[in-house]
């Protein structure tokens, strides 16, 4: 067996369990504007879709923000043994993200009938667009947040 070389002697062992990543917030709400802004504003620009850039910047990307921002602050706040934590992680996270669809759903539906009877947005096709771009916004973000959440917190183990 050859020698080992002097930095190689140095170095110490990695732990046998490393303790699993921070959850950062302002990261996962800044990386929910971002991504879908830049992916939504790439698409209204290659198709020619000026109002699908416009929303790309507000309904789409300040929907995903808010919601990361919500559901981030909430997972935060949780005890440690909570359900959200006990439970499969596929499972739980897609609760999230139906759960905050359907809200958006209901949000997005109520300002697509109110929102057209302010004069200034009686002719704006921005206000129909809630129906679409506020659940799926609201469905990816609480996802995303949910899953790399529980990504964040200490594996159990299972009794044998």
């Amino acid at each position: 067996m050859p020698a080992a070389s002097p930095t190689e002697e140095r170095q110490p062992a990695a732990p046998a369990t490393t303790a699993p990543p921070p959850f950062v917030l302002w990261r996962e709400v800044l990386v929910a504007y971002a991504a879908p802004a830049v992916m939504a504003g790439t698409g209204g620009l290659a198709t020619g879709q000026p109002e699908l850039g416009l929303a790309a910047v507000t309904t789409i990307a300040g929907t995903s923000a808010l919601v990361a921002a919500l559901v981030g602050a909430r997972h935060r706040r949780r005890p440690a043994g909570s359900w959200a934590e006990r439970g499969p992680r596929p499972l739980v996270t897609a609760l999230f993200g139906l759960g905050a669809a359907a809200l958006a759903l209901a949000l997005g539906t109520a300002g697509a009938q109110l929102l057209p009877r302010i004069p200034a947005l009686a002719d704006s096709p921005w206000p129909g667009r809630l129906r679409f771009d506020l659940p799926v916004s609201a469905a990816i973000a609480a996802t995303a947040v949910t899953w790399r959440w529980r990504g964040t917190r200490p594996r159990r183990r299972r009794a044998r």
